[in-house]
């Protein structure tokens, strides 16, 4: 069994900041690629940014230098820091990670249970 469990979500004012974290843990055997997706009320889920395994990044057009994902190999964590954080940016963001368990034969998707970030004054 995975667990992806985020947190870091919350209420700030717009131009604010906020760090999210997501440690995966389990009887993981290796993890390639992780990120960061959201959803905004009566949105499709859309992609925030990922990382891979040597740390290559990809962004959304929309939190590009804003944004920045990290992640931790040793400590199966990636993190989402957001600044300059807008109204838009309002949506409860998912964990996810492309991974293989040690009783597994072949790898898939996991997600977390989200977290809110709200951007509001």
């Amino acid at each position: 069994q995975v667990q992806l469990v985020e947190s870091g979500g919350g209420l700030v004012q717009p131009g604010g900041s906020l760090r999210l974290s997501c440690v995966a843990s389990g009887s993981i055997f290796n993890i390639y690629g992780m990120g960061w997706y959201r959803q905004a009320p009566g949105k499709q889920r859309e992609l925030v940014a990922t990382i891979t395994s040597g740390k290559s990044t990809n962004y959304a057009d929309s939190v590009k230098g804003r944004f920045t994902i990290s992640r931790d190999n040793a400590k199966n964590t990636v993190y989402l820091q957001m600044n300059s954080l807008k109204p838009e940016d309002t949506a409860v963001y998912y964990c996810n990670a492309d991974l293989i368990l040690i009783t597994a034969l072949s790898r898939r998707d996991y997600w977390g249970q989200g977290t809110q970030v709200t951007v509001s004054s």
